[in-house]
């Protein structure tokens, strides 16, 4: 019986010479275009990071032509955000002091008190338990807010109250005064803070037009936003409890000052806020002051000013019961970031660059 023969198997043609050059030159230039766009972005984050460390007055007296500065901003915040975050780069204002802290209390340093304009001259106390209100009746709004932020959650947010006139205020307005417009209705006292740590009766409080104040939607929902969630999730993690007064900044000329339309309601021209905290003996603070004009995805960090600076916007005496040798020190110190965070809650505040997270 015949056996089939076995076909013999065709040989592999072997790789010419210009084809193994060719594969090779290929994988050198993705080699190479690898290593470039790193080099670029690395160049890049660190020229950005340079200039956009530098202060806001700096920035804006540049000279440096726009399609360079957008990229080097847009980079260079973002750099600085981390590595200020994770303690790598960036100077706190942080004393010593020998008093132990006043936990549980709403006031750290005393209560502001005013030494001349542009604050009003009508401020009057409204205590409201787990915040104050340094309320006017000519600006319908509040001059200032202190409240004080609990390193723990005790509550979890429930349904948003809706915002209503405060009967125990005749000059504060109605809700709809801020109808249509073009401005928030802005939390001075924050919601989300104070439901979590007092519960939702003291939010409910949040909700009354006397601690509102009108603020540009992208202000409100943007660098004032991220402010109130870096020290309600962020900062009491890391600092402890954390102290906050905050306020707004009218004009010096009540006849030029815009008001809501149809109303009294005085349009602040800008906010501002002082956050203290106090980790043993060391007292740490940082004030920041935002226009109205502020875009949404701004960085806080370029609004960074001196205390000093700032009561001297706001016609405030802001910590006038501290002692005197950290109340100097303190006051003329100007941070150039916001205050680190723990490593696990790098993610949160990525996040919070995000719109509704």
């Amino acid at each position: 019986m015949a056996t089939a023969k076995a076909k013999p198997q065709a040989k592999k043609k072997a790789p010419s010479k210009k084809r193994k050059a060719a594969k090779t030159d290929s994988r050198r230039i993705a080699r190479f275009c690898v290593l470039g766009i790193v080099g670029a972005f690395a160049l890049l984050s660190l020229t950005g990071s340079w200039y956009a460390a530098h202060p806001l007055e700096w920035l804006e007296s540049s000279a440096m032509p726009r399609f360079i500065a957008s990229p080097l901003l847009y980079f260079g915040n973002r750099i600085l955000m981390l590595t200020d975050a994770l303690d790598w780069t960036g100077h706190d204002a942080v004393y010593e002091t020998d008093d132990p802290a006043p936990e549980g209390q709403v006031l750290y340093g005393g209560k502001p008190k005013r030494v001349g304009a542009p604050a009003p001259s009508d401020i009057q106390v409204l205590d409201r338990g787990d915040f104050i209100v340094g309320w006017s009746d000519s600006l319908r709004h509040p001059v200032w807010v202190a409240y004080h932020v609990p390193a723990e959650a005790k509550f979890e947010v429930g349904k948003r109250p809706g915002f209503r006139k405060d009967r125990a205020v005749p000059e504060a307005p109605a809700s709809s005064a801020y109808d249509r417009s073009g401005y928030d209705r802005g939390h001075m006292a924050p919601n989300h803070a104070i439901a979590t740590r007092f519960g939702p009766d003291s939010q409910a409080k949040t909700f009354l037009m006397s601690n509102i104040a009108p603020q540009s939607p992208a202000l409100n929902r943007g660098p004032w936003r991220e402010l109130e969630r870096r020290i309600a999730d962020l900062w009491t993690q890391r600092w402890g409890e954390v102290w906050v007064i905050c306020g707004a900044i009218s004009g010096d000329n009540p006849r030029s000052r815009e008001t809501l339309g149809g109303t009294h309601v005085d349009v602040p021209e800008k906010f501002w806020m002082l956050i203290v905290a106090q980790e043993r003996q060391d007292v740490r603070a940082l004030a920041l002051v935002l226009p109205q004009t502020v875009r949404y995805g701004d960085f806080p960090t370029h609004r960074i000013v001196t205390i000093d600076d700032l009561e001297e916007m706001t016609g405030l005496d802001l910590l006038p019961d501290l002692p005197s040798y950290l109340q100097q020190a303190l006051e003329a110190d100007r941070p150039t970031r916001l205050w680190p965070v723990r490593v696990r809650d790098l993610f949160k505040l990525i996040m919070l660059r995000f719109p509704g997270a």
